[in-house]
Order: C-alpha cells, then sequence, then structure tokens
C-alpha cells in the first residue's frame, strides 16, 4: 500500500525522503515520487517502478532543498506510469495522498468547468486542483486546505506543500493512518512511525479527521470539527515499531480502525483505471468454464467463504460448495476439471488448507488462492494467488483480514457474473460503485463505538450469547458469535434466523441476550417475526439495523445499535464492524487477552 513521507529538515531533504521511502517498500508500490521547495519553488522528481529507479532520476537530475514531501504509490485510479505517480503540483500545491477520493468525478468536472488542466487520471490530483484553486482566490494556505478538506469524501491520508512556504507543511488524515515526528528544529510526518524512525523517535499519531499545520517549530493539530486538539507525543521503541499498535490499546483495535483505508486499497486492486469493471493484474480465471465452485477454508475466512456463497450463486448464477478445510480432503470429495477450487487463507501457511489444496492440484480446472502473504505456501503452490492486500495483522483475532477477503470475493463474484453473462457492463459498473462506497460506510460503523462498548458492559455478564442473521447476515451471525468466543471466552452460537424454533428456542430465557443482525433488506420482516419470537418468551434482542430498521422493528426490543443504511451488497463488509467491535468491548470488560486469546495462534500450521 501506499507510503507518505513529509520533511521540513535543517538539512537537505531528498536523501533523507529516499531513506523513509525505503523503509515503506514493505507496503507495495508501483512507482515514486518526491517534491521539494527550494528558492520558493516547487520541483518534483517522480518514476514509475521501485525506488532504485527514482533514485537514477535523482542522480541525473537532483533535487534540493530542505522542506519536502514523498511517496509510494499502489495504483488505484490511473495506471502506473510518471504522470500518476505522487507527488502531484497544480499551482503553488504539492500533494501525496492514501486512501480514495469517492467524489472526485463530480469535483473533477467542477474544476475543468472552471479552467483546470488535469495531467493525471489519479483521483489525488483533484485535491491538488481544487486547494490550487482555493489559493488563486485569495485564500491563505490554512484556509485552503481545510476548505479542501471538506469537500472530500472518502479514506485518505494528505499531505501538502506550498511554494513560497519553505517552513509549511499540512497533513490531514481520514481512515488512513499518518503520524508526525518531532526533532530538534526539525518536524516531521510519515504514514507509520517505521518511516520516521531514523530521524526521531518522538511521534505525534493523529486521530481520525484530524489535520495539523506543522512548522519546524511544532505542530497545530485540529479535530474533524476545526477545534484545537492536543494529542499525545510518544516515544516510540525503534525496534518494535513495525508492529506499532499506534494510539490503540491493543493490536486489534488498531486493526479494526484500519479497515476503510485497507478495505480500499484491496477494492483498488481489482478494479480498472476508471472503476467501471473488475481487471485482475495476476491474471483473470474464466469463470465460465466452470460449472461449480467449491469454496474451502478455516475459521473466520471460511465465514468468508460462507458470504461469497450468497454472492456468487446470486449474481453469477454458479452453484457453489462450502466447506471447512480441516474436513475437506478427509471426506474424499470428488472434484472434476468443470471446478473452479477457492481457497482463503490469511497467512497462506494454515496446514488443514494446504493439505486442501494438495489434495485438489490436479483435479480442479483451477485452483484459486486468497491470501495476504504473496509469498507463502498456499500462494506458491496454487494455479493463481490473489492477495488481499490487508496488511500486517498481529491480532490472533481476524478483522481487517476478513473484510478483505470478503473485498475480494465480492470482485470475483462481479466478475463471474459478467464473465457467464448474467449482467451487463452496466450493471458490472453500478456495483462496482456500490463497493466505493465502503470506506465511508466503514467510517460511519465505526463512529458507533462508544455505543457498542456501552452495550458490552451488559454482554460481559452473561454466559451464553445467541446470534441470529438471515441471508448474508447468517454468515454474519456465525462470525460474530466466533469473535465473541475467541476474544471473552463466552459461550456463544450464531444461527440463521428462521432456525431459531428448530431447537435453539429451548435456550430462550431472560438471562440469554440474542444479538440480531437485521439492516432493512427482503427479509428483514422474517427477522423481525423471528425477533418477536425471542421476546415472547422473555429474551433481550439486541437488534442491530438502520434507522429505518430500528422504526419498523416496534416496541419490545432490549437495545438497538445503529448502522448506516447500505445496500444488501455491501451489508457484511459494514455489519462485520459490530460483529468485531461487541467481541472487542466484552473481552475488555472480561479483562482478557484480545490479542493473545488463550489456546489460540494466528497461523495454524499443524492440523
Amino acid at each position: 500500500m501506499c507510503g507518505i513521507i513529509g520533511i521540513l529538515g535543517q538539512s537537505e531533504a531528498t536523501p533523507l525522503m529516499v531513506t523513509a521511502l525505503r523503509r515503506l517498500e514493505y507496503r507495495g508500490y508501483d512507482s515514486a515520487g518526491i517534491a521539494t521547495v527550494q528558492d520558493g519553488k516547487l520541483e518534483c522528481r517522480r518514476a514509475v517502478g521501485k525506488l532504485v529507479e527514482l533514485e537514477a532520476v535523482l542522480e541525473t537530475a537532483p533535487l534540493a532543498g530542505k522542506s519536502g514531501i514523498g511517496h509510494t504509490r499502489w495504483a488505484t485510479h490511473g495506471v502506473p506510469n510518471t504522470q500518476n505517480a505522487h507527488p502531484h503540483i497544480a499551482g503553488t500545491v504539492a500533494v501525496v495522498h492514501n486512501g480514495i477520493i469517492e467524489n472526485f468525478r463530480p469535483l473533477r468536472d467542477e474544476l475543468i468547468a472552471n479552467g483546470a488542466n488535469f495531467a493525471s487520471q489519479t483521483d489525488t490530483e483533484v485535491v491538488a486542483q481544487l486547494c490550487a484553486a482555493n489559493i488563486a482566490s485569495g485564500m491563505d494556505p490554512k484556509t485552503a486546505v481545510d476548505a479542501t478538506l471538506k469537500r472530500l469524501e472518502g479514506a485518505f491520508a494528505l499531505a501538502f506543500l506550498f511554494a513560497g512556504h519553505d517552513d509549511l507543511m499540512i497533513a490531514a488524515r481520514r481512515g488512513s493512518p499518518l503520524a508526525i515526528g518531532h526533532g530538534d528544529g526539525e518536524m516531521f510526518i510519515g504514514s507509520d512511525a517505521l518511516a520516521l524512525a531514523p530521524m526521531t523517535n518522538k511521534i505525534t499519531y493523529l486521530d481520525e479527521g484530524d489535520w495539523a499545520v506543522i512548522t519546524r517549530q511544532g505542530a497545530e493539530i485540529y479535530d474533524a470539527l476545526g477545534n484545537l486538539a492536543n494529542r499525545e507525543m510518544r516515544i516510540v521503541n525503534l525496534d518494535t515499531v513495525m508492529i506499532d499498535k499506534g494510539t490503540h490499546r491493543h493490536f486489534m483495535a488498531k486493526e479494526i480502525h484500519e479497515q476503510p483505508s485497507v478495505l480500499a486499497f484491496a477494492l483498488s486492486h481489482y478494479l480498472n483505471a476508471d472503476r467501471s469493471a473488475i481487471e485482475i493484474p495476476e491474471g483473470a480465471p474464466d469463470f465460465s468454464q466452470f460449472d461449480r465452485l467449491v469454496l474451502v477454508a478455516c475459521g473466520t475466512a471460511f465465514y468468508a467463504c460462507h458470504v461469497a456463497k450468497y454472492w456468487f450463486e446470486q449474481y453469477a448464477r454458479i452453484p457453489v460448495e462450502i466447506d471447512v478445510a480441516s474436513e475437506f480432503r478427509y471426506r474424499e470429495p470428488p472434484i472434476t476439471p468443470r471446478d473452479g477450487v477457492i481457497l482463503v487463507s490469511q497467512s497462506g501457511e494454515t496446514a488443514d488448507t494446504l493439505a486442501a489444496l494438495r489434495y485438489v492440484q490436479g483435479k480442479a480446472g483451477q485452483v484459486i488462492a486468497i491470501i495476504n502473504a504473496p509469498e507463502s505456501s498456499i500462494a506458491r503452490e496454487a494455479d493463481l494467488a490473489l492477495p488481499i492486500k490487508a496488511g500486517v495483522e498481529i491480532s490472533v483475532a481476524s478483522s481487517k483480514a476478513f473484510t478483505c477477503q470478503l473485498a475480494v470475493f465480492a470482485a470475483l463474484a462481479i466478475l463471474a457474473a459478467r464473465q457467464r453473462g448474467e449482467i451487463d457492463a452496466a450493471r458490472e459498473t453500478a456495483l462496482i460503485a456500490k463497493l466505493t462506497q465502503l470506506p465511508r460506510l466503514l467510517n460511519a460503523a465505526l463512529a458507533q463505538e462508544p455505543d457498542m462498548a456501552l452495550i458490552a458492559r451488559d454482554l460481559a455478564k452473561a454466559r451464553d450469547i445467541l446470534f441470529l442473521g438471515r441471508g448474508t447476515m447468517y454468515p454474519l451471525a456465525l462470525e460474530g458469535a466466533l469473535k465473541l468466543k475467541e476474544l471473552s471466552y463466552i459461550h456463544a452460537e450464531g444461527y440463521a434466523s428462521g432456525e431459531l424454533k428448530h431447537g435453539p428456542i429451548a435456550l430462550i430465557d431472560e438471562s440469554v441476550p440474542v444479538i440480531c443482525f437485521a439492516p432493512v433488506d427482503p427479509l428483514f420482516d422474517k427477522t423481525v417475526s423471528n425477533m418477536q419470537e425471542v421476546m415472547a418468551r422473555g429474551g433481550k434482542v439486541l437488534l442491530v439495523t438502520d434507522q429505518e430498521g430500528a422504526k419498523r422493528a416496534g416496541d419490545g426490543v432490549w437495545k438497538t445499535l445503529i448502522m448506516p443504511k447500505v445496500d444488501p451488497f455491501l451489508a457484511p463488509m459494514v455489519y462485520a464492524i459490530p460483529a468485531q467491535l461487541l467481541a472487542y468491548h466484552t473481552a475488555i470488560e472480561k479483562g482478557t487477552d484480545v490479542d493473545q486469546p488463550r489456546n489460540l495462534a494466528k497461523s495454524v500450521t499443524v492440523e
């Protein structure tokens, strides 16, 4: 994923920025660039490929200046080329950016109508052009950035540099991490503390929605409402900086809150330049050659497969079988060349899933791996390895890997539907447009965390908890129950809502909370009927729904948790947030080890 560095230094910035960008290479990138202010003028150097290509450019065309910003880019909008590489300069403004600007098209059209000329295909250039237009209208840089940020929708981390201002940088974050580094008469910004490690160990992490005006004397930080906000400066242990929790108490909290950003990058990897079609850099499978899909995984990844079954069957009209990897090969299921097999593993080293892969090799038409570790055994042995782009996940209980797995599955389901003639190009583009709303919707769901923390105080008192859901919310009920068991050690089970009266309803009394995931969709009224069955027997229902659902559910609900209104296609990713945070905060109340629950390991490499 993209990386950002910014320096207001006492010495030449270029060599320091190149060193910092090298420390961000682990994120993955396909181009790099830097910009500086020298004698009041902005200049930049950019190159496609690895940092050695940028260094070669700098050898022939050095870039002087003690103030600069730099970037490693993973292409989202626009192919990897010099024009699309960051930084982008418009007028008196240079910008680098991580994330996706959702409303870049209407902003771009507006700017073009007002005379702006664009040099790239990126959404980022819209930010530079908009800020430059604000400055041209008479605003100072601080006011211009403030006005710019208010018009942006999406997930981003941004750094601005200005012509004529050798002692000024402005940084902002919404859904993508950014840190400020403090030196002696110097200041720095970076995507994470790892990039800043050679220059300082004094770090201030920006909170969600923060933006900062930075000079060599320090930083003024403003919150999302424009109020001055003091954020803690921390001394970071550079030996452990690669796995730093940032401002979060646990790695899991950090990883939950990274989801708007990483999900945007996961999706962008599978979209073409103008986000109108699914495009797989690794080589697209041909789903028209399959009569059936077989999805195999363990744990949370298996529940991602469960959601994908609904998507493939509904949109692509292809039959899907799902199986847990630990059982799959022992059943000796028949696999034919007309079967496509998809295996899912965060680590790419899960022993049961690897064994399943080896069982189907030579039998299936194609073996596809959805993984988070491109160099792993499963990635190497599969016919096709598709990365989820979640970044390093430290916490044993999966969060961002789950939603990124869903993002890849969503892209594959759309591709399969198009290849099999079940949707046309216009429908494909419409479904993709829905997917690009996810970072904003996940941020809206995360904003409800205080309510989830309060509800968790009561959940922590229970011995047993049931989760219910219909359609794609049924796998989310399974995942919610798993998360709660993993983290809090409370017994929990997930059921399809309609199965309640076929046995589990015998467990219902006033001591058993029942959590219903129920966005308003075609199955909502049936879920409400199942809730009524619970309430008629004295059960306590926690309804997780949207505003309309809360109104339609009627009286008698124990507690209600309001989620943003979402299209049913997006609901599994958005409702993963309450499934994760309810479990997380319940575990906090119980005092368990959130990041390393007892008896569990991150990568299960034995059967």
